[in-house]
């Protein structure tokens, strides 16, 4: 879809569907792909390679999906300067006309698809919560950076603390990113304690943001709207100005639980490791950048810095641990063991949209999995049983949907709904179709 030719979108989604049935639309701008950054038009592959996962991990009917790459421009000029790329040879345009042309999408897409589940993907820094602010509450739609990441993180979570047997209102939680992914991980951790009970003023004194200026305080005039809400008073330490640092933080804070989305490879260190260990029992850490040059930590430095206390859980495949004779498996905190299966229940359950309530079903379908009896067990199943966890994940969410009464099928049986729109591969022989 091309901002430079708006008029001819509803043709061309008309043209693009064929006549199928289309109720899953993952659609991107490509601005914010992660370890790519702006990619233009070719993003569409990420739309395409979301669209496979869904399929191949939760059973969603390939016949029924729809990629879409709103070109509103680059800001890449290797591929403005490419003779073969295929998009608009521009600037991205911002501002007004920007958000005019998402909108424009967001109308013809629903008007033509009444039953879609939309799925907006590597959105801009800038643009990402907004969008998912102005639709989520009317239409069924999920952004895979800010919700997807955050549930997976929660559900990680949850699984920590089964296995070292705290609660979640114990946890002092720190942020070292404060992007679109930290944000949005930090509002979701935060959501859940408001939903087990806390208040949100007192759920946000358990949080704190550290981005590429220190710790993150209230009269920064630089913060963006989803960076505000967890800002701190300087009058709230003893020397704030020092607080530049992670490893100024957290001999500040003492955090219980340290989440890493700042892409920046080996900063938690040895010491700052060590410093967080010494005044919490079973430090929950949480490097979580990728490609695997831009993790903050290795998981194998994590559990020997800490003697095996770490719960740990990576953003790229980790190999087991072995120490001290037990060895340790690392949960991978990979979004597709949640939105294939969040999109399955959603769309099972016809619901009308997709809310707080069943995005924590889901993490908590996850995070319930955990052995917690097993020396060295991971936060996280393993992501080689994706299909399986697809299934569990679908139907606690279909189940929430139901009994909140959001739901259009007729049925109150969640794992029936799932299972009836369930799609297999099923090929003929060619002997068969030489017969047909």
């Amino acid at each position: 879809m091309s901002i430079d030719d708006p008029d001819s979108m509803k043709e061309t989604l008309i043209n693009a569907a064929d006549g199928r049935d289309i109720q899953l639309i993952v659609v991107t701008d490509a601005e914010g792909i992660l370890g790519i950054g702006d990619w233009g038009t070719n993003g569409v592959d990420i739309a395409v390679g979301k669209l496979m996962v869904y399929t191949a991990a939760a059973g969603i009917d390939p016949s029924h999906v729809l990629p879409v790459v709103l070109d509103v421009g680059t800001n890449n000029q290797t591929l403005l300067d490419d003779p073969l790329y295929l998009g608009n040879r521009h600037e991205r345009v911002r501002g007004d006309q920007y958000f005019e042309f998402v909108d424009q999408f967001v109308q013809n897409a629903e008007a033509l698809f009444p039953a879609m589940y939309l799925h907006f993907e590597d959105f801009g820094r800038d643009n990402a919560a907004k969008i998912l602010q102005k639709y989520q509450k009317d239409i069924v739609t999920f952004n895979d950076d800010i919700q997807g990441t955050g549930i997976i993180v929660l559900a990680g979570i949850l699984g920590a603390l089964q296995i070292s047997k705290q609660k979640l209102s114990e946890q002092r939680y720190l942020s070292f990113g404060a992007g679109t992914a930290g944000a949005g991980i930090t509002e979701r951790i935060m959501a859940e304690m408001v939903e087990q009970g806390m208040s949100e003023a007192e759920a946000r004194t358990h949080f704190y943001m550290i981005d590429k200026q220190g710790m993150l305080f209230d009269d920064d005039e630089t913060l963006t709207p989803e960076q505000k809400p967890f800002a701190r008073k300087r009058s709230e330490f003893d020397h704030p100005d020092e607080l530049t640092s992670l490893a100024a933080v957290v001999k500040a804070i003492h955090p219980t639980i340290l989440v890493g989305t700042s892409t920046q490879p080996g900063t938690f260190t040895e010491d700052i490791v060590k410093e967080m260990a010494a005044h919490t029992d079973r430090p929950i850490i949480f490097p979580l950048s990728n490609p695997t040059k831009l993790a903050e930590a290795k998981a194998e430095d994590l559990i020997k810095w800490t003697d095996g206390h770490a719960l740990v859980a990576t953003g790229i495949p980790a190999p087991d641990v072995n120490y001290n004779g037990v060895t340790y498996q690392i949960g991978q905190a990979n979004n597709a063991l949640v939105y294939p299966g969040l999109g399955l229940g959603t769309l099972a359950a016809k619901a009308t949209v997709l809310n707080d309530e069943m995005i924590s079903k889901a993490a908590h379908s996850l995070g319930g999995i955990v052995d917690a009896s097993q020396p060295g067990a991971a936060v996280l199943p393993p992501v080689t049983k994706l299909a399986d966890f697809s299934q569990t994940v679908a139907q606690a969410v279909a189940a929430s949907a139901i009994e909140q009464e959001i739901s259009r099928v007729e049925t109150n049986d969640a794992a029936k709904a799932v299972a009836d729109i369930k799609w297999e591969p099923k090929y003929s022989s060619l002997s068969d179709e030489l017969i047909k």
